[in-house]
């Protein structure tokens, strides 16, 4: 046997060995949550490294999900907050992002080439440096405490790198394709909605998982705006009152865990293609 023909079929065994040990790795973690979420407490007490529950309880959601004056812990209120600052959150930030990289991509103006730096540059600042200042002027503002103040503060963080991202992409779209339009009678925003937006729908949507899962998962922002209000919270910031208290069973912070995780990851491989598509898309035109 030739030494190229060994080394292919030891090769081709150790892809399959390093792809089921990565599958392993990242499945793993998640599969024992979901499982610690249907297990009865006191069989977690008896036997915690059993891999499969001798009984399934939903008792643990029904306590995550049921509202705090019904004995639970009222994650349907965290999870509709979570909703409506997520979604605002896409829509705002596209609304002025999409403008925006539009006119860096196919206008002509001083400095074009190192505005979009500037603005991924802003988004490299950390959050902390920001929270104080932030904190400080929306307290002034009155808007600490309420939805709309959060959804401004996640908009001022997904902005510049969705300029960035949505840039690239445009510049990938032909503009002989737009100067047929402008022929046509098209103005440039009607040129923006008919032909580059319906063009760029990987993009978008690429850009849209990516301001949905910071929105939804951020922590920071919302314990310092949402902390005093409870009927305000995120689905982050209720479980990280679920994971500090000491009464809490380890089952119910795991439901409240899969709570968190699940929507995100249906999301996702809904979205996988179109997302894969919009990452890649541009990339070797920088």
């Amino acid at each position: 046997m030739s030494r190229d023909r060994v080394e292919r079929a030891v090769f081709g065994v150790l892809r399959w060995v390093v792809i089921a040990a990565l599958v392993v790795a990242t499945a793993f973690p998640f599969y024992y949550m979901i499982m610690l979420s249907v297990r009865d407490i006191q069989e977690l007490i008896l036997d915690p490294a059993a891999l499969w529950p001798s009984t399934i309880t939903l008792d643990t959601y029904r306590e995550v999900l049921t509202s705090e004056s019904g004995g639970g812990q009222g994650f349907l209120v965290f999870i509709r907050n979570s909703a409506v600052i997520a979604v605002a959150a896409v829509l705002l930030t596209l609304a002025i992002a999409v403008p925006g990289a539009y006119a860096v991509a196919r206008l002509r103006f001083f400095g074009r080439r190192q505005v979009h730096f500037l603005f991924l540059a802003v988004y490299l600042f950390p959050a902390i440096v920001l929270a104080i200042p932030l904190f400080v002027l929306f307290t002034m503002l009155g808007l600490r405490g309420s939805l709309a103040g959060l959804v401004l503060v996640y908009i001022s963080q997904t902005v510049p790198v969705t300029v960035y991202m949505l840039r690239n992409y445009f510049e990938t779209v032909p503009a002989g394709v737009e100067e047929a339009a402008a022929i046509d009678g098209c103005g440039r925003m009607e040129t923006i909605w008919r032909v580059t937006l319906p063009l760029s729908k990987p993009a978008l949507m690429a850009t849209s998982l990516y301001i949905f899962m910071i929105a939804w998962n951020e922590f920071l922002f919302a314990l310092l705006f949402l902390v005093e209000r409870r009927e305000s919270w995120t689905v982050s910031l209720g479980l990280s009152q679920l994971a500090g208290g000491i009464e809490i069973p380890t089952t119910v912070l795991m439901a409240g865990s899969v709570v968190l995780t699940l929507p995100i990851v249906v999301i996702f491989f809904a979205g996988e293609r179109l997302l894969t598509e919009g990452l890649t898309a541009g990339a070797e035109k920088g």
